[in-house]
């Protein structure tokens, strides 16, 4: 029985630096050299494709390198449960993770590494008065855990990211590199990511993204209309010679050429109905704006615009148009004979020309459909109907409309800068909205509120009424735990997912080896327990599923044998047992059990058997028991 360290690749979140050395040595065995890549043989195998200029278009700033590495470096936190801040634990699907969010997408990557459709985030606009979060490439766990004020602070405080600091955009661009880095694994080969930004960073983050997700997935930035403030409030932040900033926006790019985007639609002016939706849309000529970048239609495809009688017939008549064109023959014969790309067979078989064809229809609707200008829409929008006062969230509308443009029913959505929950917000009203099945994972710094601070003092106030921590976290969970309960009151009939699983980051249940040179006894005494004794049974559940790879929603099931806890994890392929106490006696009625409940299971891949290191009296014990489970098929037997 082998046993989990914290060495272990299996107790880190995984080393994306050793599994991409695995994937370029799976493309181009012959450039590695005694397990050393070989740069020379690599560009010359890459042949033209490698730029050794020394003056390159791109972006760079003092700390990126660096950046690049923390992304990198695996984190040894772990996720504990916290059923009792939660709502319907045993049957949710989402979840709402207290942490910074670094580690947290670090602790995310084997669970549900390419499984996300899509991520939206609204990270600090570096306004001089925002938060940036600085990391620590050396123990970024023991960095958080000081700043939140959940351990002993050496002396660091968290501040503002001004101007004055003169590395105003670098900090603000070391956060967020290594955070998009991490983000992209998540997505699912037809994922989606939106940022909301405002002016200050707008072109620094377009850069950054480009580089992170391809300039080739960039599909749009969208505007939308910023609250307008009082004349007194625009002249005391933007001054007598200065126009107040009118616009957010946000950036769209999709993970490859594979994702495809839902058309939405705004209602049109009364006017333009009564004149008939077809005409305003069909008769014009070809303009590029008919193109919607933002459906990923490129001019060579394009939106091209049909008269309705046009439209109608090349769809009524599709099949008329096939047989036409080919006879006899088969499609795959035809497109070879004559050396058609398979996107002609949808154009129009009597026309000829760029506007007698189409490739991408949409049919017609009494409504318009979307450009890149949402200035209809706020950015943000009050929670006053929740009673809570946080300033300026996001606008639950503008949420909506995103996944509805980028999901469908059972995709997941991850907000990593989750503010005041908005986004788990929206994804419940649009699971109400259209039957959907959607999942939100949400992740928020337990960022301090200061009482002291005007802006910050009434939200504290509101904490303090709550009886909660005063932090941004607990404004989240607060929110999502009213939303919630509002669309059930509002919905009766609605049976959809409204709770949420609550986790919170810390250091791994594992204990690290950390000696202690003028007391190596106690240090040694302290150390016999493998894990930390502070620790419950479920923290070591949960840190299982993050670092072998179940979804942290998974269902688990609980079976007492022989007085021991079994707990069987997506429907057997972890079967794990934390009894502090098995002794020789009890191994081989444990074992037999154990046995008995896995070929009732009938998992359909292999499963693992985890047992606590420290619950055997002697090497016998745990040799036996291993034995018996092996004998009965369950080779990998581990402890911990």
């Amino acid at each position: 029985m082998e046993k989990f360290t914290d060495k272990d690749p299996e107790t880190k979140s995984p080393d994306i630096v050793a599994e991409n050395i695995e994937q370029l040595k799976e493309i181009f065995p012959e450039a590695f050299t005694e397990g050393k890549i070989d740069f020379e043989v690599l560009k010359q195998l890459l042949g033209g494709a490698v730029d050794e200029r020394e003056e390159k278009y791109g972006l760079n700033w003092h700390g990126k390198r660096n950046a690049r590495l923390i992304a990198l470096t695996p984190s040894t936190g772990t996720l504990r449960p916290c059923p009792e801040e939660s709502v319907d634990w045993e049957k949710t699907q989402n979840l709402m993770i207290e942490g910074d969010n670094l580690e947290v997408l670090k602790l995310l990557q084997k669970s549900y590494a390419r499984k996300v459709k899509l991520i939206y985030i609204d990270p600090p606009y570096n306004t001089g008065n925002d938060f940036v979060y600085p990391d620590d490439f050396q123990d970024n766990i023991k960095n958080y855990l000081m700043r939140t004020g959940q351990m002993e602070s050496d002396g660091r405080k968290n501040s503002s990211n001004t101007e004055a600091s003169g590395r105003w955009h670098t900090d603000w661009l070391n956060m967020m590199y290594p955070r998009l880095r991490l983000a992209r694994n998540l997505l699912s080969d037809t994922g989606v990511i939106c940022v909301s930004i405002g002016d200050e960073e707008l072109y620094n983050l377009k850069f950054i993204m480009n580089e992170v997700f391809g300039e080739e997935n960039f599909r749009n930035a969208i505007a939308l209309r910023r609250y307008d403030k009082n004349l007194s409030r625009q002249f005391m932040e933007f001054g007598l010679n200065s126009l107040s900033v009118g616009f957010e926006y946000v950036l769209v790019y999709c993970k490859s050429s594979n994702a495809t985007l839902n058309p939405i639609f705004r209602e049109a002016s009364e006017e333009r109905q009564a004149s008939g939706y077809w005409k305003g849309f069909w008769n014009a000529p070809d303009r590029p704006t008919m193109r919607f970048s933002l459906l990923g239609v490129t001019p060579q495809s394009g939106q091209w615009k049909w008269k309705e009688e046009t439209a109608l017939e090349a769809v009524a008549n599709y099949q008329e148009f096939i047989d036409r064109y080919s006879g006899s023959e088969t499609l795959e014969a035809y497109w070879e004979r004559t050396g058609k790309v398979k996107k002609f067979i949808r154009r129009n078989p009597a026309g000829q020309g760029a506007n007698k064809g189409v490739e991408h229809w949409i049919p017609p609707s009494d409504g318009i459909l979307r450009s890149s200008n949402w200035t209809d829409l706020l950015a943000s929008s009050p929670l006053t109907a929740l009673g809570i006062p946080f300033d300026n969230p996001k606008s639950i509308e503008m949420l909506q409309l995103l996944i509805q443009f980028t999901t469908y029913d059972g995709d997941i959505i991850l907000d990593f800068f989750a503010g005041s929950g908005t986004t788990g917000h929206a994804v419940m009203n649009q699971n109400v909205t259209d039957s959907g099945n959607r999942r939100y994972i949400l992740v928020q710094l337990p960022e301090m509120l200061d009482h002291d601070n005007n802006d910050q003092k009434v939200v504290a106030d509101f904490c303090d009424k709550l009886g909660k921590p005063r932090n941004i976290a607990e404004i989240c969970k607060e929110r999502l735990r009213r939303a919630g309960k509002k669309i059930r009151e509002e919905h009766p009939m609605f049976t959809g997912d409204i709770g949420f699983r609550v986790f919170k980051l810390d250091s791994s249940n594992i204990r690290a080896w950390e000696p202690d040179r003028d007391n190596l006894a106690t240090t040694l005494e302290e150390h016999a327990e493998h894990l930390k004794t502070d620790r419950t049974e479920q923290d070591i559940l949960f840190e299982l599923l993050l670092k072998l790879g179940p979804d942290l929603t998974v269902p688990i099931e609980e079976k007492s044998i022989t007085g021991k806890t079994v707990y069987s994890i997506g429907a057997g392929t972890l079967l794990v047992c934390l009894a502090t106490e098995i002794s020789e006696q009890e191994v081989e009625a444990l074992a037999l059990g154990i046995v008995e409940w896995y070929e009732e299971l009938k998992p359909a891949g292999e499963t693992q058997v985890v047992f606590r290191d420290s619950a055997f009296a002697d090497d016998v014990a745990k040799t036996n028991l291993t034995a018996i489970l092996q004998q009965y098929g369950l080779e990998n037997v581990r402890s911990i």
